[in-house]
């Protein structure tokens, strides 16, 4: 239904548009509809057989906000019964809207609504009334708070508003004219104890109407004012709703809302007419005394705060906002009937059950691609259909799809009311109370072989389908635990992550998922990982050891060259100069007088984060590379030597770039970018005496690498 091009020209908002507000069946054979028509409402009857407009419409200022983004309720019942900001400037407002004539709060002296309204209901207590009352429509929404607060901070509340139907409430003859006479509000407390905490933003509600008004519920779904993910379900019985409008009254003192502890005037004001105020000749409100109807303007808040039945949730959750919330009662298989909740979010459906007093939740759907509010969420128990909408479309979904249980387990402990397991098709298999009795095979389990390589570290995944589980592992039927970087496992969401594969790690792995104290198989995992063993072992580890030796051996060899080589080009040099340049550049000749055939070259080198000059000896064969300081200083009159090459940036003093410590043997150099040159070689006959402890010291090094990676990104193990 969209609006037409000329209202949108005329249209200054953004939302210039038509957002249906209101649709609800009107009679056997048409809709009514009302939307925002680019903020110029219309209202309209739809044809629901064939489902099309009529030629002319009808105005719905009064019945329908000019905002779409403005709390609004509404429900026909008779007449049509609405609450919101209707328009730019106005203040919120409950309205009977037709027939004639129309009702609307009271804003002076006391302003009785400063609301966002989400919902409402009607409860019809006329029937087989044994005091004659009258129908009551129900109001829910979330203000201002008026009353002195404990905590001053917290500036909404939640609140539950009343008004009677049409057979008593006309206004007043001269007090309160087209007003109404009936309108009391009580607040909603929805309190956390164990966090004390107080959600006081209502979001949605829904009415389980039972065989009386009495017997009835009120479920309401709650978050906080700020900008924090959390919600919570709070139960609430009209019962209690109805003791809070039969309490004292509040008033205006000092400028604030306190317990008002006068004398109530007769009749009660706010009351409906009864069969005792129509032996006294009130047969409507028209007939009440103007003190009544004085005393009803200025005390439209009751003292009385509904508390939720238990004095606490059905549930609270934290890192989820509940928006709109339906509810239904499912017998099950042990005679008992469950209160089945459907909880709309952003995008997702979760049903929960509600199982003496504590909700349990059976289910999470994701209902479209985008995250997206839910607005609207009608059960249709007839079709076992849910109906949820959101801007982008409506969804269809069944009340419960028992095929998505892939085994009995899986079925027993979701503890669906709706679905029990038939696996033999001849009883069936539920258990709502504790979802833990009735299943005997062990079925659905997945077998895979892996065989890996000596030192890989090897991920056996384990999905599991519920929230709820905890994964178990067993090796050969014991039991892994301590997992840790010495173990040699770690469990992750994901699997078990093994590190450095060795032999004693082969065997058969058992992945169980542990619900409600019941351990079931999921996967099983063959794992072979050879290793030499004995004396093969000894070989192999001596082979790797000469193997490393050789490639250090001749990496010192190049070294050696390119040092002679240097040394060759710096004699060439030498050729031309005076033998006097060398001493006045402060070189420190290493055993000068004593070794003959030795030459020196000057280098520029990094040591221990510092920058400085050094001198090298180069001795014959045999002999070791050392570096050691200069301890000369130049002498005057020497000309200038050239400008040294940049050197690269000190390393830092505590741990190099890539995460080797600082604490490495000193015969270790860093050179440019992560390559480290053994510049000390000693034991002709063998490796070098510190070869292990290298090895082993990079070895511990990228051990700890390894695991801190994990401990920091365990979901990319």
């Amino acid at each position: 239904w969209d609006a037409s091009p000329e209202q949108k020209k005329q249209c200054l908002q953004t939302e210039c548009f038509n957002h249906i507000r209101f649709l609800q069946r009107y009679n056997e054979t048409h809709l009514y509809a009302c939307g925002t028509n680019a903020f110029r409402p219309l209202c309209a009857f739809v044809d629901s057989e064939r489902f099309g407009l009529p030629a002319s419409f009808e105005d719905g200022r009064d019945r329908c906000p000019y905002d779409p983004a403005k709390g609004y309720t509404g429900l026909l019942a008779g007449e049509m019964f609405t609450a919101s900001q209707y328009e730019f400037r106005s203040s919120p407002d409950v309205r009977r809207n037709f027939p004639f004539p129309t009702l609307r709060t009271e804003e002076a002296p006391t302003r009785w609504l400063l609301a966002d309204f989400v919902g409402s209901a009607l409860l019809r207590e006329s029937v087989n009334s044994s005091v004659g009352d009258d129908d009551k429509i129900y109001f829910f929404f979330t203000e201002r708070s008026q009353e002195q607060m404990a905590y001053p901070s917290r500036t909404k509340v939640s609140r539950v508003a009343r008004v009677c139907k049409l057979q008593t409430d006309w206004g007043g003859q001269r007090t309160l004219q087209r007003k109404w006479t009936s309108f009391l509000k009580a607040r909603l407390v929805c309190f956390v104890p164990e966090y004390e905490l107080y959600l006081n933003v209502l979001r949605g509600v829904f009415v389980m109407r039972g065989s009386d008004a009495q017997s009835s519920f009120l479920y309401g779904v709650f978050g906080l004012e700020k900008n924090i993910k959390a919600s919570a379900i709070c139960r609430y019985a009209f019962s209690d709703v109805q003791k809070a409008f039969d309490g004292p009254y509040m008033e205006v003192q000092d400028s604030k809302w306190r317990e008002y502890t006068g004398k109530v005037p007769e009749p009660r004001p706010g009351s409906c007419i009864t069969d005792e105020h129509r032996s006294r000749g009130i047969n409507s409100s028209r007939d009440l005394p103007d003190g009544v109807l004085t005393f009803a303007r200025r005390h439209p808040l009751m003292a009385i705060q509904v508390r939720p039945a238990g004095a606490r949730p059905l549930m609270f959750k934290r890192s989820v906002n509940y928006v709109r919330i339906a509810a239904h009662q499912q017998p099950a298989l042990d005679g008992n009937v469950y209160t089945v909740l459907f909880l709309g979010t952003d995008g997702w459906l979760h049903r929960a059950v509600d199982i003496g007093g504590e909700m349990h939740i059976m289910e999470e759907l994701q209902l479209f691609d985008q995250g997206q509010p839910i607005e609207s969420m009608v059960l249709a128990p007839a079709l076992r259909h849910v109906y949820v909408g959101s801007h982008s479309g409506v969804v269809q979904i069944p009340m419960s799809a028992c095929r998505r249980y892939a085994s009995c387990y899986d079925c027993v402990f979701a503890r669906d009311p709706f679905c029990g397991w038939d696996g033999r098709r001849s009883n069936l298999t539920q258990d709502i109370q504790r979802g833990t009795s009735g299943c005997k095979e062990n079925s659905g389990n997945v077998h895979r072989r892996r065989s890996v390589m000596a030192g890989d570290d090897v991920l056996l995944q384990c999905e599991l389908r519920s929230n709820l589980a905890m994964p178990r592992w067993t090796l050969d039927g014991r039991e892994l635990r301590g997992y840790g970087v010495d173990s040699g496992y770690r469990v992750g969401t994901d699997g078990l992550l093994i590190i450095g594969a060795r032999g004693r790690q082969s065997g058969s792995y058992r992945c169980f998922a542990v619900e409600n104290s019941v351990s079931v198989l999921v996967y099983l995992y063959t794992l072979a990982a050879p290793l030499p063993a004995g004396p093969q072992l000894h070989a192999y580890r001596h082979m790797e050891a000469v193997y490393i030796c050789l490639v250090a051996v001749l990496g010192g060899l190049c070294l050696v060259l390119s040092v002679v080589l240097l040394y060759v080009s710096f004699c060439t040099r030498r050729v031309s100069r005076s033998r006097k340049f060398s001493q006045q550049q402060g070189l420190h000749i290493l055993g000068s007088s004593e070794r003959k055939g030795s030459s020196h070259v000057e280098l520029q080198t990094i040591s221990n984060g510092r920058q400085g000059r050094r001198s090298i000896s180069v001795p014959a064969f045999g002999d070791f590379l050392q570096i050691v300081p200069g301890e000369g200083s130049p002498t005057t009159g020497t000309p200038p030597a050239a400008p040294p090459l940049p050197l690269p940036p000190p390393l830092p003093d505590a741990d190099y770039a890539n995460g080797m410590s600082a604490t490495l043997p000193s015969v270790l150099r860093k050179m440019n970018g992560n390559s480290y040159v053994l510049l000390r070689q000693v034991d002709h006959d063998g490796a070098s005496p510190l070869y292990h402890s290298f090895t082993e010291e990079l070895n511990r090094i990228l051990e700890q690498r390894k695991h801190t990676q994990l401990d920091l990104q365990p979901h990319e193990s």
